[in-house]
């Protein structure tokens, strides 16, 4: 088997995070499989798929540099939902929702930054 099974971002407000990733997450069909003081991890019934984890060493946690994390969506009305919902709970635009030829003739995305400075997509087309 290969692929990535999750993935994981640091976050410096746990709190702050699980606010504005729970309805981004119900938006594309995750929730929240488990959660405690120091991570929220996300999924479906059968898959964890992304998580909030605070950072082990008690330092803050960083945006990777170009790091960014493509979440599938069902149809573009998704994607739009997803960023709008995402600018409402605070987070940062980092392109708005429409059509990227140069990544494929019908690829359609919108791109946000978290409170934490992570760089998060929604996707379909693809």
């Amino acid at each position: 088997m290969s692929g990535i099974s999750h993935v994981s971002v640091g976050v410096n407000n746990l709190a702050r995070a699980k606010a504005f990733y729970d309805p981004l997450m119900r938006i594309l069909g995750l929730r929240i499989r488990q959660a405690d003081g120091e991570s929220v991890d996300y999924g479906t019934d059968d898959s964890l798929s992304y998580s909030l984890e605070t950072p082990v060493d008690g330092g803050p946690a960083t945006a990777g540099n170009g790091v960014h994390i493509a979440f599938n969506a069902d149809d573009q009305d998704t994607v739009n939902r997803f960023y709008r919902e995402a600018l409402r709970l605070g987070g940062r635009d980092a392109g708005g929702p429409g059509l990227r030829p140069e990544y494929g003739p019908t690829y359609y995305g919108a791109f946000v930054f978290d409170p934490d400075g992570n760089k998060i997509e929604a996707v379909t087309g693809m």
